[in-house]
Order: C-alpha cells, then sequence, then structure tokens
C-alpha cells in the first residue's frame, strides 16, 4: 500500500504564497497518480489538482492560481499556491490510487494522507 505525508502548510496572509509537497512511501514501484484535494471548515472535502504524465487537471476555483511543478522528486508531488484567498483556507489532503489518467473523483482514491492546515487571512 501507499503511505503519504503532506507538509508545508502554514498561516498566512491573502495575496500570499505557500507551496505544500507531498511525499509516498511503501508500494510505489507501480503505477500510481496522485492528487490534491482539501476540505474548509464545515464543508466537504473538494478536490484540488492532479497530474498523470505530463497532464494536469485543476479545479475551476484554483485554475490560474495554483499550479503542480513539473520537476517534482520521484515519488513526491507539490502543489505551488499563488494569490492565496481566504476562501482558500482548508485542511488540504494529499491522495493516491494506482493507475493512470486524471480523475478528480475523491471516491477514486483509496490512499490519503494526515491532511495539512493553510489558513489565509484576510
Amino acid at each position: 500500500q501507499l503511505r503519504l505525508v503532506e507538509s508545508g502548510g502554514g498561516l498566512v496572509q491573502a495575496g500570499d504564497s505557500l507551496t505544500l509537497s507531498c511525499a509516498a512511501s511503501g508500494r510505489t514501484f507501480g503505477s500510481y497518480v496522485m492528487a490534491w484535494f482539501r476540505q474548509p471548515p464545515g464543508k466537504e472535502r473538494e478536490f484540488v489538482a492532479t497530474k498523470s504524465g505530463g497532464n494536469t487537471h485543476y479545479a475551476d476555483s484554483v485554475k490560474g492560481r495554483f499550479t503542480i511543478p513539473g520537476d517534482n522528486a520521484k515519488d513526491t508531488m507539490s502543489l505551488q499556491m499563488n494569490s492565496l484567498k481566504p476562501d482558500d483556507t482548508a485542511v488540504y489532503y494529499c491522495a493516491a490510487r494506482y493507475g493512470v489518467g486524471l480523475d478528480a473523483r475523491k471516491e477514486r482514491y483509496g490512499y490519503w494522507g494526515q491532511g495539512t492546515q493553510v489558513t489565509v487571512s484576510s
């Protein structure tokens, strides 16, 4: 199985940037896809971004502000977040599933990290 550990959360001001990282360990020799989800206070967990091969897919709410860098180290995935807004406040989760392709459905992901808190003050 896969184990995922997120890092990089924190408290920032609106307009600031922050980079999250996710490191995978365990059964990483198969093909697997990683994604970012977030859960705002009092709301459902929602899709943020994912990458498979050379392709990426972003939620409309973060498109143009968040990026998954192309130079990730093996078994890691970062999320570069720019122009942060108070609405981006959430616990951010790294998720993974075996296979390939872009998929924004959280029920498709069987492996989850513990989450990292991102708080954006106005």
